[in-house]
């Protein structure tokens, strides 16, 4: 025979009626309040669903449902008011936070909704005044004193934000936080002593930490307490010796007070040490180049590029810095080399790749070589827009235009509504390109809004009107661009050969001729091109002989047209 377990049966007695036993009734009234109950409980739930799905409005709805079978529930009047807070609805969160608040007086979660609620209104006393009844009074709930310090910070009530801090503190103990949140109080009521206080005692509590020490140290120079601050470097090193951080400090206070033997012996000392990051010596060698020159600070340069030279030969940020220092002293290809060495150990320094790539379009013309460094920094930050424009002016310089426009296009995409100048130069270069691909139309185009952006740019307004006088358009519009950039610039013979070259298509001969020959005096090697232009010239002005003798010397240069050699045989132009 089966038998039953005990607890089976206690279960089946709990959870509802058996056969054989009286079913105890309940009055309507009971019912009813069951009833209600359970609706408010299914309403609350779907309400509960619809906010974790992000669906705001319906979470109000099932809610306010709820709230009508069970207007005396707190549950439900405190996710009323954080549906309307999420909604950014903070003036109708607030009474039924409050009515959560009086349901439930000791639900730490509901008072403290109703603080959010009044900081968002701006009313952060009220809020405090929530947050000081949860933590006075207790030893519970003190973790909210760093928010209700935050909140008196902020109302500019700093004496009941220092007890706040006072009692953050007696429950955590000792923090940098609440340090320098009360040394910032002090020091804006001007009670440097108090301040200095705070950074002793937490220098104590925490013996060995430069970084506190610093910051009293900090503190103390700022308010001209140098002698103050010597004395507590000076004690702390002679704790701690092997502090480089102390001893950079020292290098600095003694470098104020004059001292200077003493101060370069411990900036010596610091950066000797293994233990101080190469990126603060690199900093620190470069803070002494912005120092005024003088035979003493380059000796204690000297001094410690000997130094990197023997523990750092290989490291980027030191080789960076005394790439500057070659920089600094006009040698900018050795600059150059050390910035490349740098960078070839970490490529990812954006200002570094920057200043290659610029220094070296001006110091070199060896294009492959440069374009090492843009690719690498288009690479490495794809989303610049200045390293797409280099990419592209190298690329037009190459005469590689196909992709130059390809990289121009994209600088000018990724420059959009940021810096005029780029788009200047890229849409002048891109119509460069453009117009060595044969695309007339869309190389004019863009100058135009080179122009747009910069209507006196020289050499926009030079390229135009020679493409413009190649093309045979727009003659006039190009007359006048030739002739501001020439009034600008009477002495440069390319300006001077291209507005010669528009008054040519114009047939102005005689004009053309004396451009052309005052282009030729102020050239000391004039290129092919000018000289195959003047002897075009002559010869419209009937002037057959000097016309083929210039187009011969044209013909010595690699820059004449295809036709020169016609020219020369047939002694005759072929348009």
């Amino acid at each position: 025979m089966r038998v039953t377990p005990i607890f089976l049966l206690l279960c089946l007695f709990f959870l509802g009626p058996i056969a054989g036993f009286p079913q105890a009734t309940l009055s309507k009234k009971e019912v009813k309040a069951q009833e209600q109950k359970a609706n408010a409980s299914r309403f609350f739930i779907e309400g509960e669903k619809a906010f974790a799905l992000g669906d705001l409005e319906k979470a109000y709805q099932y809610l306010a449902k709820a709230r009508e079978f069970a207007p005396e529930e707190p549950a439900i009047s405190f996710k009323l008011a954080e549906v309307l807070l999420k909604n950014n609805q903070a003036d109708k969160a607030l009474p039924f936070a409050q009515q959560a608040v009086a349901g439930d007086p000791e639900n730490l979660f509901y008072a403290l909704l109703v603080a959010e609620i009044y900081t968002g209104l701006n009313k952060p006393l009220e809020a405090a005044a929530l947050l000081e009844k949860l933590t006075t009074g207790s030893t519970k709930n003190q973790q909210y004193n760093l928010e209700l310090a935050s909140i008196y910070l902020n109302a500019n009530e700093f004496d009941k934000a220092l007890v706040a801090l006072d009692r953050a503190e007696a429950y955590y103990g000792v923090r940098e936080p609440f340090t320098v949140q009360k040394q910032r109080i002090y020091l804006r009521k001007d009670q440097l002593g108090k301040a200095v206080e705070e950074g002793e005692k937490l220098i104590t509590s925490f013996p060995g930490n430069p970084n506190y020490v610093l910051s009293l140290v900090e503190i103390l120079y700022n308010n001209a307490k140098l002698d103050q601050a010597i004395q507590l470097v000076s004690t702390e090193i002679n704790k701690y010796p092997n502090q480089p951080e102390l001893q950079l400090a020292a290098f600095t206070l003694y470098g104020e007070k004059g001292q200077v033997a003493q101060s370069n012996s411990f900036l010596l000392e610091a950066m000797a040490n293994p233990d101080l990051a190469t990126s603060s010596k690199a900093s620190t060698f470069q803070g002494l180049l912005q120092e005024l020159k003088t035979a003493e600070r380059e000796k204690l340069l000297d001094s410690l590029e000997v130094l990197f030279a023997e523990m750092h030969p290989a490291d980027a940020s030191v080789l960076e810095a005394l790439g500057n220092r070659r920089k600094i002293g006009n040698k900018l290809g050795e600059a150059l080399e050390l910035y490349k060495k740098s960078l070839a150990l970490q490529p990812k320094n954006e200002r570094l790749l920057e200043e290659v790539i610029v220094n070296s379009f001006e110091t070199s013309a060896n294009y492959e070589e440069v374009g090492i460094y843009t690719r690498i920094a288009i690479e490495e930050f794809p989303e610049s827009a200045e390293f797409w424009f280099y990419e592209g002016v190298l690329l037009s310089a190459q005469k590689k235009d196909s992709v130059a426009v390809q990289a121009l296009e994209t600088a000018l995409q990724l420059n959009e509504g940021k810096n005029p100048q780029l788009a200047e130069v890229a849409y002048s270069t891109l119509g460069n390109s453009l117009y060595q691909l044969g695309d007339q139309a869309s190389a004019f185009s863009n100058f135009d809004k080179a122009l747009a952006l910069n209507p006196n740019d020289e050499q926009v307004l030079n390229n135009y009107a020679y493409f413009l006088s190649l093309a045979k358009k727009d003659l006039t519009k190009a007359l006048e661009m030739a002739q501001r950039v020439v009034k600008k610039q009477p002495k440069n013979g390319t300006y001077l050969d291209t507005l010669a070259w528009v008054l040519y298509q114009l047939n102005r001969y005689g004009e053309a001729a004396t451009y052309l020959e005052e282009a030729l005096k102020f050239e000391k090697e004039p290129s092919g091109v000018l000289m195959e232009h003047y002897g075009d010239i002559l010869f419209r002005l009937g002037k057959v002989e000097d016309a083929v003798s210039w187009w011969k010397k044209a013909k010595e240069s690699p820059e004449g047209s295809e036709q020169l050699e016609q020219k020369i045989k047939n002694r005759q132009l072929h348009d």
